[in-house]
């Protein structure tokens, strides 16, 4: 539905033209977010999650407001997602609610234009 709401939003507020812009610069932002998510599991790197959110997030905002969207929008979804199942192994524990919150402000942080590389731990390839 919140997506829904958006996509609504965004073609009234833009217009024809801008909101197909709009929808090419969710899509590419929704593959740069993808990228990031298969370089991470590709890496398999301890330590290396936060730097793989806030580069997902970066790139695709670089895009523009559709994938500055796209990223906030994928972004709580898997936090969202990842805390209901958190919730189901773990119980009400609070169990990786910490790690969700320091999740979160690694999206956010790539988001706003700041240097994923804050993030980046030492020893990650240079492929990343």
């Amino acid at each position: 539905m919140k997506l829904l709401t958006g996509l609504v939003f965004c073609s009234l507020v833009l217009g024809g033209e801008g909101f197909f812009s709009f929808l090419s610069e969710a899509y590419e932002g929704a593959k740069d977010m993808w990228r990031a998510y298969s370089d991470m599991r590709e890496a398999k790197y301890i330590g290396a999650d936060k730097y793989f959110h806030a580069r997902g997030n970066y790139e695709a905002a670089q895009r523009g407001p559709g994938g500055e969207w796209a990223a906030k929008v994928i972004s709580d979804a898997r936090e969202h997602s990842q805390r209901v199942t958190d919730l189901f192994r773990h119980g009400d524990s609070g169990y990786g609610a910490e790690d969700s919150r320091r999740d979160q402000e690694a999206n956010e942080w790539g988001r706003s234009g700041k240097d994923p590389n804050h993030f980046r731990p030492e020893g990650l390839p240079d492929k990343y």
